[in-house]
């Protein structure tokens, strides 16, 4: 019997009947300084769950039996008082922790400056990708980025490729990349991609910092069986110009692809990891035992739901060395709220946005206000305000601007807006009317107090000096001649409503009316 049992085994393991060798690469995008778990309060069925963190991802991963390697697309810290406060070394701290071994720079880790990025960078144990990054002045390469490595696991050599999305030069403060040229994602990954098959790698993955298609952003969709076409600065674009890549792995759109996408041209695999450490995405790349070569690849998305994941206690501890230093600032009480301000909306705009616009336009005691929505990153629960929640709903070191625009300038910046019947600006002190034409905006009226607003009038628009400098979605507003930075922060105003008020209520929407 013994004999027989050992001439099986002999058998299977000579045989093509077995056996293949996975390594699962974990990967994370768009964590935003969102480093702890909290409750799912966004999640009506599990609003008194809790879910993400690095504490639950790394007991996540730990339990992992194979080879693993984790990796990050980019905008690791914008986003939380942990994050701004330490202007991105807690991140790398905890990514250090953790073991990643690459990481792509997302535009909102521009934020703080060049300076400040090559700073994180030196703090990192791993390398930091862009390979679409160069200097204006003489159009070399930035030296501290680099395009590719290779990293040798299990066995195996992993080809990495980190291509940024030439969307930074307007979605970060413009001043601090104006020095720097960010070349086609697509063309790029071509171009690099001759390079890194060179070295006969057994795969190739791409890093990107940018999304499957802009309709998937906040969503968590499976598209396993959707037909995609968009290639103009998408993950699908740079995935049918690198040809051979066998995952692409994308962000900023904060989109989370339940299986991911397989592109039918080039057979790529296409992943995205949503937003604020809440999922991540366990790749499994499958190599035959015997050939070694790479026989399949598929992912999924996994929410980092705490009480099916646990919670490592080092990366615990790290958590409350690092929140206890900002706390005692950050959970003082400065008002309170009767409701919750927040995204819940029957139309295209929404209270939480809205409430920040209207106190922009407040501060500079101005006639009309802008926001961009992109510059809104969270919601006011309701109870007790604390100054983290103000620092949680504007990251950013915006200043407040005083524009004198035209009523033609105010009708442009709403037209240029729109995307489709969607638009990326909060507005106070006027109300829009749109009428829609096979799903695209054909005609609008903007009313101010109750009557059209007049082309040739100057008004008065508060607005943020991000819009002001040619952020996205601002440049109407950044042509304009007359414009002062008042050098108040939005969300310091926004403090000091809050403060003022004691008692804050979600403001009103509806403020762009859908016409028949």
């Amino acid at each position: 019997m013994k004999i027989r049992i050992l001439s099986l085994l002999c058998f299977l393991l000579g045989s093509n009947f077995l056996y293949s060798e996975d390594i699962d690469i974990y990967h994370t995008s768009d964590v935003h300084g969102m480093y702890s778990s909290r409750a799912a309060k966004w999640d009506k069925e599990n609003s008194t769950r809790t879910i993400g963190g690095f504490a639950a991802f790394k007991s996540l991963v730990s339990k992992d039996t194979n080879t693993v390697i984790l990796i990050d697309s980019g905008d690791m810290f914008q986003g939380s008082p942990e994050g701004n406060t330490t202007k991105g070394l807690a991140s790398i701290n905890y990514m250090n922790m953790l073991g990643y071994s690459a990481a792509i720079v997302g535009n909102h880790d521009y934020d703080y400056g060049e300076e400040n990025l090559k700073e994180i960078i030196k703090a990192a144990n791993f390398p930091f990708l862009g390979a679409n990054v160069y200097y204006k002045k003489d159009l070399k390469p930035v030296e501290y980025l680099k395009p590719w490595v290779i990293i040798d696991k299990g066995g195996k050599k992993i080809a990495i490729l980190g291509i940024i999305g030439e969307h930074t030069k307007t979605t970060t403060l413009p001043l601090n990349v104006s020095h720097l040229i960010i070349k086609d994602e697509a063309k790029e990954a071509e171009k690099y991609m001759e390079e890194i098959n060179k070295e006969n790698p057994d795969a190739v993955i791409i890093l990107a910092h940018i999304g499957l298609d802009g309709n998937l952003s906040q969503k968590i969709v499976d598209v396993s069986t959707y037909t995609m076409t968009k290639t103009n600065h998408t993950t699908l674009g740079v995935a049918r110009a690198a040809k051979t890549a066998n995952v692409v792995l994308g962000g900023h759109i904060h989109a989370g692809l339940l299986n991911g996408y397989r592109d039918t041209q080039t057979g790529t695999l296409i992943c995205e990891s949503y937003y604020g450490l809440t999922h991540t995405t366990r790749i499994k790349l499958s190599f035959d035992d015997k050939t070694g070569k790479l026989i399949d690849s598929s992912c999924s998305l996994i929410p980092l739901w705490v009480d099916q994941t646990g919670e490592d206690s080092d990366v615990l501890s790290l958590t409350q060395k690092i929140s206890s230093e900002t706390a005692k600032k950050m959970d003082i009480v400065i008002g309170h709220s009767s409701k919750d301000i927040n995204y819940e909306s029957d139309t295209i705009d929404n209270s939480i946005g809205n409430f920040v616009t209207d106190i922009t336009r407040w501060k500079a005691g101005a006639d009309i206000g802008f926001q961009n929505s992109g510059g809104i990153r969270n919601f006011i629960a309701a109870g007790d305000v604390r100054l983290r929640d103000a620092y949680e709903v504007m990251p950013f070191e915006n200043t407040i601007y005083r524009v004198k625009m035209k009523g033609s300038e105010i009708y442009d910046v709403i037209r240029e807006n729109f995307r489709g019947n969607r638009t990326s600006m909060y507005i106070s002190g006027i109300k829009v009317k749109y009428w829609l034409k096979d799903g695209i905006v054909s005609k609008i009226e903007i009313e101010k107090d109750g009557k059209p607003i007049e082309m040739d009038k100057i008004y008065t628009v508060a607005t943020n000096n991000y819009l002001a400098s040619g952020g996205s979605g601002g440049k109407t507003i950044t042509a304009a001649k007359d414009k002062e930075d008042t050098m108040v922060l939005v969300r310091d105003a926004m403090i000091e409503w809050i403060k003022t008020q004691k008692e804050i209520v979600p403001a009103d929407t509806g403020r762009f009316i859908k016409m028949e």
